[in-house]
């Protein structure tokens, strides 16, 4: 399982193994196959002068990928989303909900592309 900081993510699929514990034995299965793909920029094998000295996404992402930013979303950032949802889980359905979980999965799907462009340049560099 591919992430970008697997700290975060770990203690997240930990948290869920302690809510689930009859899905404990498949999380534990996940959470050995974690990789972390901010590694490389962390220990800076891999770096560029518009990461500003970063290795966070929303710094490597346009760095890596110039035609993908975080800029401009109405959630931009891990905290934002996190408040997002606790948000989310608040709301009555109606047009703010729906606008919150639109921002949200667009958000999401950013996460997602980033890495998956992030990798495909970090094997570009590699090759």
């Amino acid at each position: 399982m591919l992430t970008y900081n697997q700290t975060f993510e770990k203690g997240v699929l930990r948290n869920l193994a302690e809510l689930f514990p009859d899905l404990k034995e498949a999380i534990d299965v996940r959470l050995e196959s974690v990789r972390d793909l901010m590694v490389p920029f962390r220990k800076r094998d891999v770096y560029r002068w518009q990461m500003r000295g970063s290795y966070s996404i929303k710094e490597v992402l346009p760095a890596m990928v110039p035609d993908l930013s975080y800029s401009g979303m109405d959630i931009a950032d891990g905290m934002a989303a996190m408040q997002a949802y606790h948000d989310m889980c608040a709301l009555e359905p109606g047009a703010k909900l729906d606008r919150l979980r639109a921002a949200m999965l667009e958000y999401c799907r950013l996460d997602t592309l980033a890495m998956v462009r992030i990798l495909g340049e970090l094997g570009r560099v590699e090759s």
